[in-house]
């Protein structure tokens, strides 16, 4: 959260597997579906999903638009997982299909869809967070027809085989008609039948898309690890290509991590854009760890600095500018520089706040050559200069990625007790302060010590008479949100 900001006076939409669409759609009345939910929300209101499966056979579309102060926001209720399964849906048909604008969707599982589990076409400037697309039969996030500026969060995409011939379902797929600005963070691709990630591109031309503290592994295998068969490509990031090898796609890749793909870990496939990579690490990759050979367009650049790999296979075109890479000298890299190679643990499950788990793999042994050799990029580190690699030495924040989210109260209005939800940016001491509409202190409902992350407080408001009122949340004595309550006699 950055500065302050004060939640539209709204009574959220709720919708559950036990609801009706002739509910009133509140905490205790929810909705049946997603889609009579959507069809009465508005600009810079919230709909709650509340856990349990869903089974679904049509496509959910969200067409609706926010705005960058009023977003639209379909969260999972607090505490709960969703699973939205698409399992029984007709082959070619989508899971869920966004095609407007700044929206915040956050906490579900998305699985079985007849193609895409999420397409993102057209929409911008939309958050995609902490969300799983798994089993899908065709990619598990797609973004194309000029979708920009999204930014995917702490997501992951695995097991996802389109059943015909097995050479379409990616992990994340910012690609064909795809826009500018896409941004992926702290997200994870495994086993897809085809690519971690797809960059290839049929109708855009000189896009941008950019990755932090991303991972994609043993991608190329069906769910079972076996091999589907030429046509499943089983690349780890594939950056570009294009079906006459002439369009480019401009991809900057930081501490990202590739392993154990079919094919290629970093894979330029014929992109003729700009490729940025700083501090990544390859390993294990059966046919190399880094491949990016051919020319680029005109005024467009290769750039590897930071980067490490273990096996012998960065194959690089003369022309790419490197820096402090562990194949170059005076680098001699074996595996006892690291504290690991064996990857158990990388599909295991996030840390509390959403971030990758901690693992000891490609981690850099105490001692080893690679620690504070970098260059500074700008990028966090902890000794005197950067290690080589994507995982810094004595860093523990590096993986960490979460939505700016403004606070919010539910369910609102309240008749005794609700519940106040906000991202933290740090960890210390969290003090809610509850204020009536003149501006009087009235009492503090929280005074705790709270970690990074999502944080979830009660707030005891039986003893307060009906009325408007606000908290403000304080962390370490630092004002980041203000939220409106209504407090009423009657619970609807």
């Amino acid at each position: 959260m950055s500065g302050t900001s004060v939640a539209a006076f709204t009574q959220p939409y709720y919708v559950a597997t036990t609801g009706s669409d002739s509910d009133t759609g509140t905490l205790t009345s929810p909705f049946k579906t997603i889609e009579k939910a959507v069809s009465v929300v508005k600009a810079g209101e919230t709909i709650y999903l509340r856990g349990g499966t869903y089974i679904l056979t049509t496509t959910i579309t969200l067409g609706k638009s926010g705005t960058e102060n009023t977003r639209i926001s379909l969260l999972a209720y607090p505490g709960e997982r969703p699973v939205l399964d698409f399992t029984t849906q007709a082959f070619g048909s989508r899971g869920v299909v966004l095609t407007g604008s700044w929206w915040l969707i956050k906490g579900f599982d998305i699985t079985g869809a007849g193609d895409n589990g999420m397409l993102i076409t057209g929409g911008n400037n939309n958050d995609i967070e902490l969300c799983n697309f798994y089993r899908n039969r065709d990619s598990g996030l797609q973004l194309d027809n000029g979708a920009s500026d999204n930014t995917i969060i702490n997501c992951d995409s695995y097991y996802n085989a389109d059943p015909t011939d097995y050479g379409d379902a990616d992990g994340f797929a910012p690609k064909l008609t795809v826009g500018s600005g896409n941004k992926f963070a702290g997200c994870r691709a495994w086993l897809n039948c085809d690519d971690g990630w797809d960059g290839y591109l049929r109708g855009a031309n000189d896009v941008s898309t950019t990755l932090e503290n991303c991972w994609s592994f043993r991608n190329g295998y069906l769910e079972d690890g076996t091999d589907p068969g030429a046509s499943a490509n089983g690349n780890g990031f594939k950056m570009g290509g294009s079906d006459d090898k002439t369009l480019a796609h401009n991809f900057t890749l930081k501490n990202c991590l590739a392993f154990s793909n079919k094919a290629k870990g970093f894979d330029q496939n014929s992109n003729r854009g700009s490729m940025t990579l700083y501090n990544c690490t390859g390993h294990g990759n059966l046919v190399a760890n880094y491949r990016i050979k051919t020319e680029l367009d005109a005024g467009k650049t290769l750039t590897l600095k930071n980067c490490a790999e273990l096996g012998g296979t960065a194959e690089l075109a003369a022309f790419a500018f490197q820096e402090k890479n562990s194949w170059l000298q005076p680098f001699a890299v074996t595996a006892a520089d690291f504290r690991s190679t064996d990857p158990t643990g990388a599909t295991g499950p996030r840390k509390n706040d959403g971030s990758l788990p901690h693992i000891e793999y490609m981690h850099l042994a105490p001692g080893s050559e690679l620690i504070d050799a970098g260059v500074n990029l700008g990028l966090p580190f902890a000794g005197t200069a950067p290690d080589l690699g994507c995982f810094e030495t004595g860093l523990t924040s590096v993986n960490r990625v979460s939505t700016p989210d403004p606070a919010t109260f539910y369910p609102n209005p309240v008749k005794e007790t609700g519940y106040i939800r906000f991202d933290a940016k740090e960890a210390g001491r969290c003090e809610v302060r509850f204020h009536d509409v003149t501006g009087r202190f009235v009492k503090t409902i929280a005074d705790r010590q709270i970690e990074p992350g999502e944080n979830i407080l009660t707030a005891d408001l039986s003893d307060i008479r009906d009325g408007i009122y606000f908290f403000r949340i304080l962390i370490n004595g630092r004002p980041v949100s203000t939220v409106r309550v209504m407090k009423t006699g009657s619970s609807d």
